[in-house]
């Protein structure tokens, strides 16, 4: 297995590890969910790279980068969810699972055809925000309650209740222009008249 592969296979077996401890109420949880995360997060902008720079790209590597980019943001922003100190409604985790199964929709569909679809520049940016997003929810977390430093109700309500949401709601926009380039591009595959 080359070393991009390996790299996105630590990525997908860092996902549990930042589940346990983002639930798991030990000293410094989230700030140890946050490492583990950003080290994830890294391992997507490197493996490709690696990957195109030295003419490693594999079915393997293909099929697994873009899953393991997808479970990774899903887990965290479900844990969002569901977690009290994030104001994070379900809506847009809907949304942007629903533009995920589309796009691996699209992908199956046109590797029917021949085609591969490559992650284009929407795609790119919507993922790059979204996990600095979530980057930026787990610090805010660590530092309220890892840390407990003294904040003002009126900055922390101000960043849990509106600059929080507003980095999801911003994600969540460019997940649907992300998802509209794709469909706009592709959608001779899934033409009704074929």
């Amino acid at each position: 297995m080359n070393l991009p592969n390996k790299l996105t296979l630590l990525r997908v077996c860092l996902i549990p590890f930042f589940l346990l401890f983002v639930y798991w109420k030990v000293s410094f949880h989230f700030m140890i969910a946050l490492v583990i995360f950003a080290v994830a997060s890294i391992t997507d902008a490197l493996d490709g790279k690696i990957a195109r720079k030295r003419n490693l790209v594999t079915n393997f590597g293909k099929f697994l980068d873009p899953l393991a980019d997808k479970v990774l943001v899903i887990s965290a922003l479900t844990v969002f969810v569901e977690l009290p100190e994030i104001k994070m409604g379900a809506i847009p985790l809907i949304i942007i699972s629903a533009r995920e199964f589309m796009v691996s929709g699209l992908r199956l569909l046109a590797a029917d055809s021949g085609i591969v679809v490559a992650a284009g520049m929407w795609g790119k940016l919507k993922t790059a925000f979204t996990m600095v997003s979530i980057v930026v929810a787990l610090v805010w977390l660590s530092v309220c309650y890892d840390f407990h430093f003294s904040i003002a109700d009126g900055l922390k309500n101000a960043v849990d209740n509106v600059a929080i949401p507003v980095l999801i709601w911003i994600s969540t926009a460019l997940t649907i222009i992300s998802g509209g380039v794709y469909l706009k591009g592709y959608w001779h595959l899934i033409d009704s008249d074929k």
